[in-house]
């Protein structure tokens, strides 16, 4: 199975093995010198660079907004997400909310250095009034902030 990497898989210094793959964002966000070099070894070593397909990335932004963590998700995270989705890959990444929408796509994961993470369902409420909202910032009631809330 092909291995899709986040950018935390560059950070740590661990060796992945056999076929590997990443989206060009992912590497444009790496600054570190340190994981910088990793990246040009696995560069060096095969390392896909690819991007995603439009269809797949429509698919992460709809799973990602079911779960409540559309507004979370970078850009480089959606693109990853659907990589995986594109080549069937299995997902590398410490972040939690990537992790979170990669099991409501079915999609295998695996951590880097945390501990695996459990499915949840987030919405955003109001901190004042408690109106649930489809998007953080301030309420349109009562003009108190709206945060994410876990449902399960």
């Amino acid at each position: 199975m092909i291995l899709v990497l986040d950018a935390s898989a560059f950070f740590t210094g661990m060796h992945w093995s056999g076929t590997l793959a990443t989206t060009h964002s992912v590497v444009e966000e790496i600054a570190d010198l340190r994981a910088k070099g990793h990246l040009e070894v696995f560069l060096a070593g095969g390392l896909m660079v690819r991007e995603p397909s439009p269809e797949s990335t429509k698919t992460v932004k709809e799973a990602a907004a079911a779960t409540g963590d559309l507004q979370v998700l970078s850009g480089t995270d959606i693109d990853l997400l659907a990589l995986a989705i594109d080549i069937s890959g299995l997902l590398v990444s410490d972040d939690f909310a990537v992790h979170n929408v990669a099991i409501r796509l079915g999609l295998p994961t695996q951590t880097i250095q945390q501990r695996r993470p459990r499915a949840r369902v987030w919405r955003y409420r109001c901190q004042g009034c408690r109106k649930v909202s489809s998007d953080p910032g301030d309420c349109p009631v009562c003009g108190a902030q709206v945060r994410r809330s876990l449902i399960k």
